[in-house]
């Protein structure tokens, strides 16, 4: 397993006389054979600015590679769960790394190699599976169509200026949409991809939409993306705050929607802290609810999301009260090696898991600066286990629930009643 770098220019290099490795957490660990699997088509591999890797060299020891070198990391797309990051110290301990989720990945075989598991069917989510000729022809058509809905017009930058995938979708006609609703945010999470405090370190690689839609905005791109039984259309994206802020105008739109046509399904990715609003959400017909966590367990929860007036208890609420209604819950899971795989971390998911009853677990790596992120949360109380490990516990702990990367439609006796 050669150990992967980069030079100041970003071109990359094994070498042959040193071995990669990984980290959990701020622990450095050797890969085994056993969580390494080729990189993925449609994976990315980047620098990491102001680090040097790490690696054993040819003595036996772990060091640093001499030379002005960069360590590299893979960003995977959906479907992929990483199982380590990647093996580095920073040269410049102030500086912190764009808000990614950095892989571990090694050369062997005559090709990369990432430590990650498959968790989910990549097709759907693979960039390569959108054509960008084709977006471009299809984002004209519905602006053309719709010239007025402001929509449309902010999600077209989405789509062509950020390749966001679920907003390419809304214009595709094709599998889960994108229908933003809120520029406001009832929590002032941390590793916020959309909005950041002026004098934060980390850069938003998104701009936030800045207006309030309308309900005709809502339900012009609902319905012309529900036209298929399998169409998913979701309130709540990376470009937007909490979309249950908006709930007055949701409830209306999904009113209108189900009025007109029972195809599809409605989803919200929420962080469900506003039970009140999450109840009449889920009344108004929601068929599908994901709601993002990073933690089971209070304190890591809240140094990271800073909820603004509800806690955990009130998430928990929400989930418990849409699964009763016959809603198809998920979690919209942020895992991290060395944090996620903590022996304390995930008797307190499980447990939670159990409580709510929800069916889906999404694990999605967590887009952060590792030492901003370790440095915020408590520190581990317990035994870690490693990623590959908590995977497995996790299957045979709960049994009933489907471990995955992203939003599915509902089995057909999981399917809420219109």
């Amino acid at each position: 397993m050669n150990l992967v770098y980069a030079d100041e220019q970003g071109q990359l290099f094994d070498h042959p006389d040193w071995t990669g490795l990984g980290r959990g957490g701020d622990i450095v660990i050797e890969l085994m054979e056993d969580e390494l699997i080729p990189l993925p088509e449609g994976a990315t591999l980047v620098g990491l600015p102001g680090t040097r890797p790490i690696g054993i060299s040819p003595s036996g020891k772990m060091e640093m590679l001499p030379g002005s070198y960069q360590a590299v990391g893979a960003l995977l797309p959906q479907g992929y769960t990483r199982l380590a990051i990647p093996g580095y110290v920073k040269a410049d301990r102030t500086a912190v790394l764009p808000l990614f989720g950095y892989t571990a990945v090694v050369w062997k075989d005559g090709g990369f190699y990432v430590a990650a598991e498959q968790c989910d069917d990549p097709e759907r989510w693979n960039p390569l599976n959108c054509d960008r000729g084709e977006l471009n022809v299809k984002v004209e058509e519905l602006l053309a169509k719709y010239p007025d809905n402001r929509l449309y017009k902010h999600l077209s930058n989405c789509a062509l200026g950020y390749e966001c995938l679920t907003a390419s979708n809304t214009f595709l006609q094709r599998w889960e949409g994108a229908v933003p609703v809120s520029y406001s945010c009832n929590a002032g999470c941390f590793g916020c991809i959309s909005e950041q405090p002026e004098d934060s370190a980390f850069p938003a690689p998104q701009t936030r939409m800045n207006f309030k839609p309308t309900v005709d905005e809502l339900v012009e791109i609902m319905m012309e993306h529900l036209k298929q039984p399998q169409s998913i259309i979701s309130f709540g994206q990376g470009c937007e705050g909490e979309p249950s802020t908006q709930a007055k105008i949701i409830v209306e739109a999904m009113k209108r929607v189900r009025q007109q046509t029972n195809l599809g399904y409605i989803n919200i990715n929420t962080n469900a802290g506003l039970t009140d609003f999450m109840r009449a959400i889920v009344d108004a017909g929601l068929d599908l609810m994901r709601v993002s966590t990073i933690s089971a367990l209070d304190d890591h929860y809240n140094a990271y999301y800073k909820p603004r007036a509800y806690t955990l208890k009130n998430v928990e609420k929400s989930l418990r009260y849409a699964v009763d209604k016959g809603v198809y819950t998920s979690i919209n899971y942020l895992i991290f090696p060395g944090v996620t795989d903590r022996e304390e971390e995930m008797e307190a998911m499980i447990d939670f898991v159990r409580r709510t009853g929800l069916r889906l677990i999404q694990m999605r790596n967590l887009n952060i600066d590792p030492e901003s992120y370790l440095n915020l949360i408590p520190k581990a109380q317990g035994e870690i286990y490693g990623m590959k490990q908590m995977l497995q516990i996790f299957r045979e702990e709960l049994p009933d629930v489907v471990i995955g990367s992203y939003t599915h439609v509902p089995p057909a006796e999981l399917t809420r009643p219109r």
